[in-house]
């Protein structure tokens, strides 16, 4: 292999040889066998497309480092095999890939499915951490603490051989290969083009999923103009395994009907479908079977007049706040409370946070400086949170609060950094 060449990734078909091409990929740590389950039902209408990440699964160890690079090998193994126009559907890094896809090569992508994904995933501190972690310990202790990411309780209790399958799939990857993915997640952030997205894409994601959560989910439906989402009971971060039936009735029914026409090559023009009308989510009992449903929302009438900030607002809320935060405010509201918490979802989140003047990363500065120089420590804790969550780096908080020291007092930036340093400590160390 030249150094000109691009490494092609490790690669299986599965299907009829004449249907349409449908890629299946994988999450941080796992291989294609992540979608076993899958497979015998999709195989009905696709051929599927599997590929495992580099040093994943027994595949050569060419670590990619960054989702762009990753993305890049992935259309070097189609071309190599001739898959010009595709479905795909990506589990976390998987998903970036597939968002990647859709924003830089959007003539080959028909549909696109994204699950247990993110714009951003996390902070970049905490896969870089996670580099440190394999570099002085190797991938034992990222094994071991898989199963408590990837599944639910009940779930890992009460299926022994996948949970000790999830651990072993872990320990027999690259650990460079792990840590460029690691720095691959790092960097990756879509957040301010996700309304570039042009396919039709499910979101998905399982209900308790910690990792990248159903508010994660709500802000890539929000961002991306055709997209629709599916929440599934009772599963985690490794949806597709924790509850394989409902996934794949999912994939069936998006893909089925959501397959972007090609190109016209006379013309160098695509039809263009009546904009859908967002769907609400509904979820099939539980005695039923964990299948969540996307039902067709009902038409609302238009507005009159300046529109009400409230949904906005709590919506802004809950993407800057996460719903833990939010949910917990809102239940805690009574009689005497509850005005004001109606009060500042409307007014504080509604009128002030949703304005297009500043980006979120700049509110979030200017929040942290103001709860300085008040003293409202309670405050700055949730507010550093979500500064976080908006894009700030720690390094990035440190020197807010070093600027906040010069113009607010250097007891009231002591309190801070002591503040600050905690939380950062907690959202950015990674779990034994």
């Amino acid at each position: 292999m030249t150094e000109t060449q691009t490494p092609a990734l490790q690669y299986r078909f599965d299907g009829p040889d004449d249907a349409p091409v449908l890629i299946l990929g994988p999450s941080l740590g796992t291989t294609w066998h992540m979608w076993d389950r899958q497979v015998p039902e999709l195989t009905k209408q696709w051929r599927i497309f599997r590929f495992d990440l580099p040093g994943h699964g027994g595949a050569p160890a060419y670590p990619g480092g960054s989702v762009t690079e990753l993305a890049a090998r992935l259309l070097a193994t189609l071309d190599a095999v001739g898959v010009q126009r595709f479905g795909y559907a990506g589990c976390a890094l998987g998903g970036a890939i597939g968002a990647e896809l859709a924003l830089r090569h959007p003539e080959r992508l028909a549909s696109l499915a994204l699950i247990a994904a993110s714009p951003r995933f996390g902070t970049a501190d905490e896969f870089r951490q996670r580099g440190v972690i394999v570099r002085t310990n190797g991938l034992d202790p990222i094994a071991r603490t898989s199963p408590d990411r990837w599944f639910t309780g009940g779930f890992a209790a009460a299926q022994p051989a996948i949970t000790e399958w999830a651990v072993q799939m872990v320990r027999t990857t690259d650990p460079g290969c792990y840590i460029a993915a690691c720095e691959a997640l790092a960097s990756f952030d879509v957040r301010a083009e996700l309304g570039r997205i042009g396919v039709p894409t499910l979101v998905l994601v399982g209900s308790d999923d910690q990792v990248t959560g159903p508010a994660e989910a709500r802000t890539l439906v929000a961002g991306i103009p055709d997209a629709r989402l599916a929440v599934v009971p009772g599963a985690s971060h490794l949806v597709p395994v924790e509850q394989p039936a409902a996934v794949t009735d999912l994939l069936v029914r998006h893909f089925s009907t959501a397959w972007q026409p090609a190109y016209d090559s006379t013309t160098g023009q695509v039809a263009i479908p009546t904009t859908p009308v967002k769907p609400a989510l509904a979820v099939v009992p539980p005695q039923a079977g964990p299948v969540a449903e996307i039902a067709p929302a009902a038409a609302q009438p238009e507005a009159l007049g300046r529109p009400d900030p409230y949904d906005a607002g709590l919506k802004v809320r809950r993407e800057v706040l996460g719903d833990a935060h939010v949910d917990r405010a809102l239940s805690t509201a009574d009689e005497f409370s509850g005005d004001f918490q109606e009060f500042i979802t409307r007014y504080a989140w509604g009128e002030i946070w949703d304005r297009p003047g500043l980006d979120r990363r700049s509110r979030s500065c200017v929040t942290l400086t103001a709860l300085v120089a008040g003293g409202h420590l309670d405050e700055l804790a949730f507010h550093t949170r979500a500064a976080l969550r908006n894009g700030l780096t720690p390094d990035e908080i440190k020197e807010v609060l070093l600027q906040a020291a010069v113009y607010c007092g250097v007891p009231a930036a002591n309190s801070a950094f002591r503040v600050a340093q905690q939380v950062i400590r907690e959202e950015t160390t990674p779990e034994e």
